[in-house]
């Protein structure tokens, strides 16, 4: 279980994420949904460690992980992918890949000098890296330097990379932004193959509604840093709260009802509200 217990950050007078509680249980695919500049990767970055708290505790499997490095919470077994790619552009495809590899498996790499022992080593690193970078359909570009991949790829790496390090948290945070219609399909397929996997974690920062109704589970909203939703996708998207959240208004009660577009958040439907 991973919780977030009055989880706050304040940026001078501003209160950017605003005593946040939350529980995620394995199993579950919770997607983080608002408006811009809700709170949504400011909160990511606070169970993450990439900013510390003001106020409030974050948990793992019991563990309090509050006052950690990011680094020691990866250990913990957080596991966060960026929305900008977080790689080693001069590196090889493969070598990104054994590095994270390497970073989860004990062995003689790093318990000091035994030729046969780090040979054999090595192999093991090498064919796990090559596994993941056939799950995630980059082993064709396995020698290529990272510069040098489209950012669809990219991402791609980068996904795979988190599943090297076999987290017991995984973190999305938009996962396909920048990516092409038919790149981002890969990405998703990943995540459903992760969901698979019911002693996981699995958050997901995402503003494209219909790959929330499809993937999710759970959504919690969040506005102004504050939580204002919580539930099944079903109980959310039909909420006035939330609605009101994304438009400023409430639902309609005739002419047209209010619904969540698929690329935009909520928008009005019917004669008037009609998306092009």
């Amino acid at each position: 279980m991973l919780t977030t217990d009055k989880l706050t950050i304040r940026f001078g007078g501003h209160v950017a994420v605003n005593s946040v509680s939350c529980a995620f249980a394995p199993g579950t695919l919770t997607a983080i949904v608002g408006p811009n500049g809700a709170g949504k990767t400011t909160y990511f970055n606070l169970i993450s460690g990439q900013l510390k708290a003001s106020e409030g505790r974050v948990h793992l499997g019991g563990r309090e992980l509050t006052h950690l490095a990011p680094s020691a919470r990866t250990h913990a077994g957080l596991g966060r992918a960026f929305q900008l790619t977080n790689l080693f552009p001069h590196l090889s495809v493969r070598e990104n890949m054994r590095l994270a590899v390497q970073a989860t498996l004990p062995g003689p790499h790093r318990r000091g000098l035994n030729l046969w022992s780090i040979w054999s080593d090595h192999r093991e690193i090498s064919e796990r890296a090559d596994a993941v970078l056939r799950q995630v359909a980059l082993h064709e570009r396995a020698e290529h330097a990272v510069a040098s991949l489209p950012h669809g790829d990219q991402r791609k790496l980068e996904v795979g990379l988190l599943m090297a390090l076999q987290p017991q948290v995984y973190m999305f945070d938009e996962p396909t932004a920048g990516m092409s219609h038919d790149e981002a399909p890969v990405i998703l397929d990943l995540i459903r193959e992760l969901k698979k996997d019911k002693s996981k974690i699995i958050l997901l920062v995402e503003h494209k509604m219909d790959v929330v109704r499809e993937l999710a589970d759970r959504i919690i909203v969040l506005t102004n840093g504050t939580l204002v939703a919580d539930g099944s996708p079903e109980e959310v998207i039909a909420s006035p709260v939330v609605q009101q959240a994304y438009l400023g208004m409430a639902p309609k009660d005739a002419g047209g009802s209010t619904a969540i577009s698929p690329d935009h958040g909520l928008a009005p439907t019917g004669a008037e509200g009609e998306q092009p």
